[in-house]
């Protein structure tokens, strides 16, 4: 009962970011939105962690079936895609450098301002 619980709470969310891309018109997917909604239901404690951790982690472990539709749907559209796979490949290696780089660069950012934030409040307690 506990996961069909965490399930509907995660349904929920995403059903917001559906309506909230149907009522603000700008080019931004829904799963955006629900996933910005679930970060500040998360950040502001609406929603605790504990919540919807185990059905969360459930779907991450198997995200990789998910998948299976997609490359199936590439597989039929191969006539097509043969045309055009030298600039769908060259954008999606240079997008993907892109996006590891960019992520990369805010992790590290993040972790030196995680341990500035520690050491300066270890100096405040001497």
């Amino acid at each position: 009962m506990k996961y069909l619980k965490q399930f509907c709470i995660i349904l929920f969310v995403s059903f917001l970011g559906e309506l909230l891309h149907i009522l603000i018109p700008l080019p931004i997917p829904a799963s955006v939105y629900g996933l910005v909604l679930m970060l500040l239901a998360l950040c502001t404690g609406v929603l605790k962690r504990a919540q919807v951790e185990e059905t969360a982690d459930f779907l991450i472990e198997i995200m990789p079936v998910m998948f299976i539709p997609a490359a199936v749907g590439l597989l039929e559209a191969w006539p097509t895609l043969q045309e055009i796979l030298v600039p769908v490949t060259v954008i999606t290696v240079l997008t993907t450098v892109i996006v590891m780089a960019v992520t990369g660069q805010v992790t590290q950012c993040m972790i030196r301002k995680n341990h500035h934030h520690k050491t300066s409040k270890g100096a405040d307690m001497r």
